[in-house]
């Protein structure tokens, strides 16, 4: 069984990161991010702190902006709309889940898809639909993707199911696995819980993607033999015996799954690292297409 360590590729993305940042300095440009967090949300807030960090260790460009949970859409909206016009802005986002007041969808649309830098505006969807490279991918879904990429995990004519359907993870990481190319033509079934015999399904997988959003859903009998999983989920339990009283773990009950796997992501450190690593590199893109 091997342990695929995304924390140690996303540093290595990290090390491609800066070197593309030092070449976009010859030309006069420094990539921009914002990131609006609306809301006191602990683990949004943790996420947010993480994502300004790496911007920093990065040296690029950084804004965060911290609202109270009383913050109006308007107020959101005109926010990113000044965001949009800002030349020293190259990436937009907006953390979710916003406060239950505020639309979601209205505020991704206010996004300039130019900017879009976390991939959920529709037009970013369409152009992730259409195989068009010119919109921006999810970071989770592109982050699970360049962790099969720089595993040597074969996806080119492989069995993948993706355990979720989210907008945020299952949907786009499906659309990303079927589209040609390095990462991608698998045959992908998208299952979720009321998937009919769900533990069958997911035993025909050769990369088993699990994104459910429940602690340790997915047991020893949902995995064949050999088969690669990749667990996206995070979820905080209780730990009595953790100083914290709690501990992160993932949608894989790992100690019984892991001995069957040919190779498995770990919780933490597996696809988390490589959602922020995938934010900063799309920044980067955006700013070498639109920057000036």
């Amino acid at each position: 069984m091997h342990l695929i360590d995304g924390k140690a590729i996303a540093q290595r993305i990290h090390a491609q990161s800066l070197d593309a940042i030092d070449k976009l300095a010859l030309l006069g440009l420094k990539p921009g991010l914002a990131v609006v967090l609306v809301g006191d949300d602990p683990a949004s807030r943790a996420y947010v702190r993480s994502k300004d960090k790496t911007c920093s260790e990065l040296g690029m460009h950084s804004v965060k902006y911290e609202l109270p949970a009383f913050t109006s859409q308007e107020t959101l909206i005109e926010l990113v709309r000044q965001l949009n016009a800002d030349p020293k802005i190259h990436g937009i986002l907006v953390q979710s889940p916003p406060p239950s007041h505020i639309d979601e969808r209205a505020v991704i649309e206010a996004i300039d898809p130019r900017k879009d830098v976390d991939g959920f505006h529709p037009v970013s969807v369409g152009k992730l639909a259409l195989g068009d490279t010119d919109g921006f991918v999810p970071c989770t879904p592109l982050g699970c993707q360049r962790l099969l990429i720089e595993t040597g995990i074969e996806t080119k004519g492989a069995s993948v199911v993706v355990l979720g359907r989210s907008m945020i993870v299952g949907k786009p990481l499906a659309l990303l696995l079927m589209n040609k190319g390095p990462g991608g033509d698998a045959t992908v079934t998208v299952a979720h819980s009321r998937t009919k015999h769900l533990p069958d399904v997911c035993r025909q997988a050769d990369i088993l993607i699990a994104a459910i959003g429940q602690p340790g859903f997915v047991k020893a009998d949902f995995v064949k033999d050999g088969a690669v999983v990749i667990d996206v989920g995070i979820n905080r339990v209780p730990a009595p015996e953790s100083p914290k009283g709690s501990k992160l773990v993932g949608d894989v009950a790992f100690a019984e799954v892991a001995p069957k796997c040919r190779a498995i992501t770990p919780v933490p450190g597996g696809v988390g690292p490589m959602t922020i690593a995938m934010l900063m590199q799309n920044t980067i893109a955006s700013c070498r297409r639109w920057g000036k």
